[in-house]
């Protein structure tokens, strides 16, 4: 059977990491186009990863390459418009987070798909985490009993790009763009229940020159079936990525640190090359990350959505989980400015993305 084809829509960070897992570990697959805002940015991406064909035209890559699956990497106010095109030329997507700016560009995507029968998948790499997969495979197997409380907690000094600190470009600040891994992974380890309520605070503490998004966040989600979970993300921590979870029951606890365990403790007087996403110097005592993007999931995330398409399975994490997850975003992003509890579902509100709802 020949590899299913691949459109790479990107050609950042996000879209680097796709492709090393694609090329390393996803044996089904192979990317044969990649479109970026900026051609020599991809160019040069075509030449690492050896993609033959390289474009800065959507529509014109759609129309002239055969291809099976539109992976969407680019920043997020594009997720909507590239998915429908995608659809559009009968294309199965998978979309990284988050899934778009609003609900109501949420509900075209999954339409969109959903009419033509294609696949959509939100593209959320904590729930293919080896780590993290363990520790809720332990806890589905009574390990820590009842569970009453989930945390979850993703920390770095702020995003690599400029668009992230602009609302009308990311939708919000650092619940946008980490919350959405938290409520997320509240969702996969609680599979079927409803969110009752969510409250959260939000501040700006530390990018307050180039952004009046939110940079520091607690968010509380309370499940109809007792369970509390906890999401800590900040854009305010120096010194590298933090990501961990904790999972309380009456039996037993858990604790995963995602990029701790699977690192070297190192330490250089003239520093090195790269320690780990967000490290900054390397100089002094750093943690050297070993297999990152396997690490966090991401080979594991694509050589899902691939076998789906390959042989017609309903991906785990779908649009209308994604939908869901924003829809979680907007009860934040309103609890952080009423002060108060936001029931679930929330009443009908448009607006043109989350961040509105706070400011």
């Amino acid at each position: 059977m020949e590899k299913t084809k691949v459109a790479v829509l990107g050609s950042g960070f996000i879209a680097n990491i796709h492709l090393e897992s694609y090329t390393r570990f996803v044996s089904d697959a192979q990317v044969v186009a990649i479109y970026g805002r900026n051609k020599e940015h991809a160019q040069k991406l075509a030449e690492e990863f050896g993609i033959p064909k390289v474009y800065d035209d959507i529509d014109q890559l759609l129309t002239e390459c055969d291809v099976d699956v539109v992976d969407i990497c680019l920043p997020n106010f594009l997720h909507h418009k590239a998915c429908l095109k995608a659809a559009a030329h009968n294309k199965h997507v998978i979309c990284e987070k988050p899934l778009a700016m609003n609900l109501e560009e949420a509900d075209e995507m999954i339409q969109a798909c959903e009419s033509r029968g294609l696949k959509l998948m939100y593209a959320e790499e904590l729930c293919f985490a080896p780590k993290y997969e363990r520790v809720r495979a332990m806890v589905e197997q009574g390990a820590v009993g009842d569970v009453y409380m989930l945390k979850q907690g993703e920390k770095h000094d702020g995003p690599h790009s400029k668009w992230f600190y602009s609302k009308e470009t990311a939708g919000g600040g650092v619940m946008m763009d980490m919350g959405c891994h938290a409520l997320a992974w509240f969702r996969w380890m609680n599979k079927g229940v409803k969110v009752k309520n969510v409250y959260a605070d939000m501040k700006t503490v530390f990018h307050n020159k180039i952004t009046d998004c939110d940079d520091n966040t607690i968010c509380i989600v309370e499940f109809e079936n007792g369970v509390t979970g906890m999401a800590e993300t900040s854009w305010a921590k120096p010194g590298g990525m933090d990501d961990r979870i904790e999972v309380y029951g009456n039996k037993g606890v858990v604790y995963a640190d995602l990029f701790r365990g699977n690192s070297s403790l190192t330490y250089s007087v003239d520093g090195y090359g790269y320690a780990a996403e967000k490290a900054g110097s390397t100089k002094g005592w750093t943690f050297t990350i070993f297999e990152e993007a396997f690490n966090q999931g991401y080979p594991q995330e694509l050589t899902h959505f691939i076998d789906c398409v390959r042989n017609d399975k309903e991906p785990c994490t779908t649009g209308r989980d994604g939908r869901a997850v924003l829809e979680l975003t907007y009860a934040a992003y309103e609890s952080a400015r009423t002060g108060k509890k936001v029931s679930l579902p929330m009443e009908a509100v448009e607006v043109p993305y989350p961040m509105a709802l706070w400011k």
